[in-house]
């Protein structure tokens, strides 16, 4: 798996959402998209991030971000989660694991005492011309529209 670095084109996104609309990277060039993996719908920290970019979605899209969140979830959980928290992005569901593993963030991970593969929490900062702007690997689940803002 290629680890991608600041500077590379972000890999191509053809998928659809929640509710089945299509989501195509490629299509918000002269935007900058705001791409966050979480590992799982309605947990803790999941639900965290989900909910302080709901609750500073408004001031990303008055400063020029686009937001997208990727899970292994199915569709019909990332509706549910949508629904229960009045989520305002798409969310994708990458069951097979398509694009996770085109951005590098499937891996070996740690919790109480186990190690298991799964998604590492990564958000990327795409540029208006599609490259990779920033990478936050230390993600803030409860403050993460600032690091998002502030990241410079």
């Amino acid at each position: 798996m290629k680890k991608l670095k600041i500077g590379d084109i972000a890999p191509e996104i053809n998928a659809v959402d929640q509710f089945g609309n299509p989501v195509d990277l490629s299509s918000l060039r002269g935007s900058k998209v705001v791409i966050y993996f979480y590992p799982k719908d309605n947990t803790p920290g999941c639900t965290a991030e989900a909910c302080n970019l709901r609750d500073n979605y408004e001031y990303l899209l008055k400063n020029g971000y686009k937001v997208i969140g990727i899970s292994a979830d199915n569709e019909a959980s990332h509706k549910k989660f949508t629904e229960k928290f009045q989520l305002p992005f798409p969310l994708i569901a990458d069951v097979e694991k398509k694009i996770i593993m085109d951005y590098g963030v499937w891996g070996q991970k740690k919790f109480m005492g186990k190690t298991f593969d799964g998604i590492i929490r990564t958000t990327f900062i795409i540029d208006e011309e599609g490259k990779i702007e920033e990478i936050i690997e230390k993600v803030d689940t409860k403050n993460h529209t600032n690091q998002i803002i502030k990241r410079k």
